[in-house]
């Protein structure tokens, strides 16, 4: 059953929107129409995965076949999720479709197109200590004091004795001890701890950096890890601090954490302020079809172009703005605040890279540089997987142009398909395949039709006469015009969703100024966030957001 918003006028503001909208959850839930996402009832397929990859490594092929049902639950669990879960917040409401979309696509690309328990290493460090009997012939203790010996490709023991030769004589005087850093490739562990640790770092790294499968759009390790990664045969190719498209890792933590908490303050200043200017326009409560806002000069006010442009322009700096400033907050609280000494290796600077490239990727490449360069990549890897399988069972070149274009639409449809969960799952009306689907299913045919022009320039000779600043701006207009009629597609259905009456931060400047709605202060939190739901069964009770 699909809720519409009813009212006998536009309401006078988007308070007044979200009270009604709480009203329709509330009657919702009592009739049984729906239900609300509880935890931890609801991540029974994720928790069954973890389970499945907790197990102890073996070489059963009936556990490695065991990963296909578990899949499978998931998956059913998922859309489960989807079809009877919903939230009277609608940001949450949106979170349900896009984690358990997350969830399918996520565990498909670590568990059928890669075996989770096998093809996975991660690099670890180990601290060795050398304890040197003076009185014996180059006898030595190695000994591992963080990492297991199960961690290395070849499986070797990190606590080994050397004899070199001659049998350890007797102790004849102290001994002296020299500590030694290796970094070697972690494999599925046997300790349970350890296999807990690598198991998380599995699903939950979604960029995969520091594990042999970490993709190629951010900085390798640096030089000082792979140099002496054992063994020395690693899948991981050394990249300067800065890749090509701009993303790069940090020289030390300082310098991470003091950039992320600048992040993280300007971002807060940017939310409040754009929560005002939004929430001041009756577009983006969801009335996508809202005469401009008042405070808009009268050029752009009295111009449907430069109204859609300014509306746009807005719903991309939400969207860059609150993902920057929510994934900068892992840095200072995994370096600055729990440190190394407790997470070891996970707290290494390079091990949190840039979120988002350098723009001048879109000026190189037009919209292929937006998408695969600027635009953050926390999805690349499951949204490559089903073509790197697809391709290798094919037998086609891996950067053959069939294998390019394979890749091109498997990636926006996974795309579509995630944002469509999101979709279906806000609490007002979408358009979830006629909205974020097509908007993502769209993308390839600009990045095609782009790379095909270039092709015929290249071919005329005219693309190396011209100079590069006239191709940079021609990327850059053509990538922007494309949007400019395909953009509406996703930012109409996250308006019409109410994504943006989502509350981002606690306390407001420009509202507890006066600037904010009627009735609005300091304090923007109202309301619960979590509270406890009891179902009919007992394993039906939990958390509900």
């Amino acid at each position: 059953m699909v809720y519409n918003p009813i009212w006998s006028s536009p309401p006078s503001s988007y308070r007044e929107l979200v009270t009604l909208y709480e009203k329709q959850y509330n009657d919702a839930i009592v009739k049984g129409d729906y239900s609300p996402y509880v935890w931890p009832y609801r991540s029974l397929g994720v928790y069954l995965v973890i389970v499945y990859l907790l197990i102890p490594p073996t070489s059963s092929k009936l556990v490695s076949y065991a990963r296909y049902p578990v899949f499978a639950f998931n998956v059913y669990w998922a859309i489960k999720a989807i079809r009877e879960c919903r939230s009277a917040a609608v940001s949450t409401g949106y979170g349900i479709g896009l984690l358990d979309g997350w969830a399918i696509l996520w565990l498909a690309a670590v568990l059928i197109f890669d075996d989770g328990r096998s093809d996975f290493h991660r690099i670890e460090k180990a601290e060795l200590v050398e304890d040197i009997d003076r009185g014996s012939s180059g006898h030595a203790m190695y000994e591992d004091k963080n990492a297991e010996s199960n961690g290395s490709a070849d499986n070797h023991e990190l606590r080994r004795r050397r004899n070199h030769g001659s049998p350890a004589k007797e102790d004849t005087g102290p001994e002296k001890s020299i500590s030694i850093s290796k970094y070697l490739w972690q494999k599925h562990p046997a300790d349970f701890y350890q296999r807990l640790e690598w198991v998380a770092d599995l699903v939950s790294n979604f960029r995969l950096i520091g594990w042999s499968h970490q993709i190629n759009s951010i900085p390798s390790p640096p030089p000082s890890i792979l140099e002496n990664l054992q063994p020395s045969a690693t899948p991981l190719k050394q990249t300067p601090p800065i890749v090509s498209t701009g993303v790069s890792r940090y020289p030390d933590s300082k310098i991470l954490v003091r950039t992320k908490v600048i992040t993280i303050v300007l971002g807060y200043l940017a939310l409040d302020t754009l929560k005002v200017v939004m929430m001041s326009d009756p577009y983006f409560w969801g009335l996508t079809s809202a005469s401009p806002p008042s405070y808009l000069p009268s050029f752009i006010s009295s111009s449907a172009t430069l109204t859609r442009i300014w509306r746009l322009l807005i719903s991309l700096a939400a969207t860059y703005v609150a993902l920057e400033s929510i994934m900068a907050l892992a840095a200072p609280i995994f370096v600055g605040l729990i440190g190394p000494h407790i997470l070891g290796l996970r707290a290494a600077t390079w091990q949190y890279p840039d979120i988002y490239g350098s723009y001048n990727t879109v000026f190189r490449k037009g919209l292929a540089g937006w998408w695969g360069g600027w635009w953050h990549q926390t999805f690349r890897f499951a949204f490559e997987a089903p073509q790197k399988y697809i391709v290798k069972k094919l037998g086609w070149k891996e950067r053959g142009l069939k294998a390019k274009l394979l890749g091109l639409v498997i990636a926006f449809v996974c795309s579509g398909s995630l944002h469509a969960a999101g979709s279906t799952t806000m609490w007002p009306a979408t358009r979830p395949l006629d909205g974020p689907f097509t908007f993502f299913i769209l993308q390839p045919v600009g990045i095609v039709l782009q790379m095909g022009f270039s092709e015929l320039l290249g071919k005329s000779g005219l693309r190396e006469k011209l100079p590069s600043w006239v191709k940079g701006a021609g990327n850059f207009v053509a990538v922007h015009v494309w949007f400019y009629y395909t953009a509406p597609l996703l930012t109409d259905d996250f308006a019409r969703g109410g994504i943006w009456l989502f509350e981002p931060i606690p306390v407001s400047i420009w509202r507890g100024l006066g600037f904010g709605a009627e009735g609005e202060g300091w304090w923007c939190w109202n309301g619960r966030i979590v509270s406890w739901y009891t179902g009919e069964k007992w394993w039906q009770s939990g958390l509900a957001f």
